[in-house]
């Protein structure tokens, strides 16, 4: 039976952020409560430097706060240690990021399976998912070309599949567009948003470029140090 009362994908509670920068302190995020429910697509909207990055860090038990909680899924990884934090990490997240960190030795098909492969994931499984994902993405006939040989929309695609690969609870994309030009861009984001959908995955997205927020169930604005809640452009029309 479905659980009629789900536990939220994302739940932040007094969360700050301060770095020290010589004898300055900055405060970076201040008092950000959040609640994201699961399968749930929310863009982090904000210019560079307002703090999207960080937010997005802390959600991923990449960085800890100063102060407050980040629970994912229940579980809070603020009371886990590094280790792991770093394992919860590696199991239950998927991450995207502006670039495509591929490694260069390695196939396409390698790419997309080594962190699976890491984490103990049986490789014969690991294979038949990840051409089955490649596949989804356009690339099966890559499967055994190197990155240098590809494009940055098509490394990119590879990024997709291997965030997918373990079925994470949650995947976490910062600037994913950002290193590619307007039209291969939107031929990714439409991409990444089909396949989290169709997965039932939630996404959390921290871009700059608002046209991506047309798209979303949530848009927040990260100001001053704030998470503000903005209508969503659907719910923004009116009727």
């Amino acid at each position: 039976m479905t659980d009629p009362h789900p536990r939220p994908a994302i739940e932040l509670r007094g969360l700050r952020k301060r770095f020290q920068e010589g004898d300055t302190e900055r405060t970076v995020l201040q008092a950000v409560d959040l609640l994201i429910d699961p399968g749930q697509f929310v863009v982090l909207l904000g210019q560079s430097g307002s703090g999207k990055s960080t937010l997005l860090h802390l959600i991923g038990g990449i960085d800890t706060p100063s102060s407050g909680s980040v629970c994912i899924g229940g579980v809070d990884l603020t009371a886990l240690d590094e280790r792991r934090r770093t394992l919860f990490r590696r199991d239950r997240i998927g991450f995207i990021f502006q670039f495509f960190n591929l490694i260069p030795t390695l196939s396409v098909l390698e790419n997309v399976t080594l962190p699976s492969e890491l984490a103990g994931l049986p490789r014969p499984a690991l294979e038949t998912a990840a051409l089955d994902l490649l596949g989804q993405v356009g690339l099966a006939e890559r499967a055994s070309t190197m990155p240098d040989r590809l494009s940055g929309g098509q490394q990119q695609r590879v990024a997709i599949a291997r965030a997918l690969l373990h079925q994470p609870l949650l995947i976490l994309a910062d600037e994913p567009t950002g290193n590619l030009d307007e039209h291969t861009g939107d031929q990714v984001l439409r991409l990444l948003i089909a396949l989290t959908r169709q997965q039932g995955r939630t996404l959390v997205m921290a871009t700059h470029n608002g046209a991506i927020a047309e798209q979303a169930d949530r848009v927040l604005r990260v100001q001053e140090g704030h998470l503000l809640e903005a209508s969503a452009p659907s719910a923004a029309v009116p009727a």
